[in-house]
């Protein structure tokens, strides 16, 4: 756990058990972020004032960003998409508490699989830019809203990420030869599972922004502007979603109808086949039968029967010919 004093001269950092006394400070606010749960993390939500639906909240994971307002903070659940292995896409939580003096970031729970710097980008991105002296946040609100706009940024990568993906992967599939469709039809699935995972973390958050904006409860934002932004920020991730979706699917079209295609062609071929065995096949099961006995081969007769079976089959061939079979 970092507890950091922020004031017009940037952020301090403090010792935890200072805390209790840098609440009480006018001159600036506190930012206390925890990279993962902990009893003195629990203590400190506590000794805020904190709601015990809050601090359950951070406790454990939050499967869809959430959002809960009281009297004097706000609690608001974000989550950022993480690549994983085998398509995976893992779901960086972050949970914020906004008060009129503080701001409270909470990491996690975070799967073993990820770095913990992976989940720490937003924060770390935003501290860089205050020791950089490039942003000077007046007050909790400011900092949420630089944090939560890298989660929007993140979201935003990701589906650029995608798009530089599916060019190639529509070239692919107009070049394939359909002999390891396997492999192909993977990606493709892989890809849209990415897609979709974070169109739907960008569409909820959105929602809770938007709600957020309109409970008005964020302090220092009595109109909400801050919010709706951030809500406009999940949008536009949305929308390009969306808009890669459409691409993909398009993709996924016409894979679909290159197998249909092959198909319908295998199958064609398929019955010009049997048009020209099955009479050949009927006349020999005919005189293959038991209820004609031959003492000897006659000739004529062969000659008779293998000319009808040719017959017959030319014109079969011509027919499925004229169809567009062969």
């Amino acid at each position: 756990m970092e507890v950091r004093f922020l004031d017009a001269d940037g952020a301090h950092l403090r010792a935890p058990e200072e805390a209790a006394a840098l609440f009480e400070r006018r001159d600036g606010f506190v930012w206390v972020d925890v990279p993962s749960w902990s009893e003195a993390a629990e203590a400190v939500l506590e000794s805020l004032g904190c709601h015990p639906l809050v601090v359950a909240g951070c406790r454990q994971r939050n499967y869809v960003p959430t959002v809960h307002g009281y009297a004097d903070h706000v609690f608001v659940t974000t989550q950022s998409p993480y690549p994983g292995d085998a398509g995976h896409v893992h779901l960086l939580e972050l949970d914020q508490i906004i008060g009129n003096h503080f701001l409270v970031t909470v990491h996690g729970p975070i799967s073993p699989d990820v770095e913990l710097d992976q989940a720490l980008v937003e924060t770390a991105g935003v501290l860089k830019r205050i020791e950089e002296g490039r942003f000077r946040p007046r007050n909790p609100t400011d900092l949420a809203y630089a944090i939560t706009s890298a989660v929007a940024r993140r979201q935003s990568g990701l589906i650029r990420e995608v798009a530089t993906k599916l060019p190639g992967l529509e070239q692919e599939v107009m070049a394939s030869q359909l002999r390891n469709p396997e492999k192909l039809l993977e990606t493709m699935f892989l890809i849209r599972h990415e897609l979709t995972t974070t169109r739907t973390m960008a569409a909820q958050c959105h929602d809770i922004w938007v709600r957020l904006a309109e409970i008005q409860r964020l302090p220092d934002d009595e109109d909400g502007a801050r919010a709706l932004d951030v809500a406009g920020q999940f949008e536009r991730v949305r929308s390009l979603a969306d808009g890669e979706s459409q691409f993909l699917f398009g993709v996924i079209e016409l894979y679909q109808t290159k197998v249909h295609t092959k198909m319908t062609v295998a199958m064609e071929r398929l019955a010009v086949i049997a048009a020209v065995t099955l009479p050949i096949t009927a006349i020999a099961s005919i005189y293959g039968m038991n209820v004609i006995v031959n003492q000897s081969t006659h000739y004529g007769a062969l000659a008779i029967v293998l000319a009808v079976m040719l017959t017959i089959s030319g014109l079969l061939l011509t027919w499925a010919h004229r169809q567009g079979w062969w």
